[in-house]
């Protein structure tokens, strides 16, 4: 695995480095056997998102909130171009989820044609 549990916390909030990941053609295969989130803001959310995911803008995604989440699942992290999707994969991992992070994010997703769906509000 390419992410250690042990990293120093300020080093895990960074945005580049390797983490688990996962094609955009591969969980467009089977996304109801994935946990989705979303980290990007409630605004980018609401004008795009994978069909089931949640949003979790990344500034609210606490140890807190992570035990609250399902754990029967593995967990996608899906942001806007695979970097805010990075610290979000390491503190799941942290907290002892099964977690990647969507290659290339939401442009990736776009770009292969691949299923959104919007939300109102803000």
């Amino acid at each position: 695995m390419t992410t250690r549990k042990d990293l120093p916390r300020w080093l895990s909030w960074l945005p580049f480095g390797l983490v688990p990941s996962i094609s955009p053609e591969h969980l467009a295969r089977n996304p109801e056997q994935y946990l989705l989130i979303d980290v990007r803001t409630k605004l980018e959310f609401n004008k795009s998102h994978i069909p089931g995911a949640l949003s979790i803008p990344l500034h609210t995604l606490t140890y807190d909130l992570i035990d609250k989440l399902p754990a029967d699942k593995p967990v996608i992290c899906i942001c806007l171009s695979a970097h805010r999707s990075k610290p979000a994969t390491r503190k799941l991992i942290r907290a002892n989820y099964s977690a990647r992070e969507l290659s290339g994010g939401m442009r990736a997703w776009w770009k292969a044609h691949l299923p959104t769906e919007s939300s109102g509000g803000s």
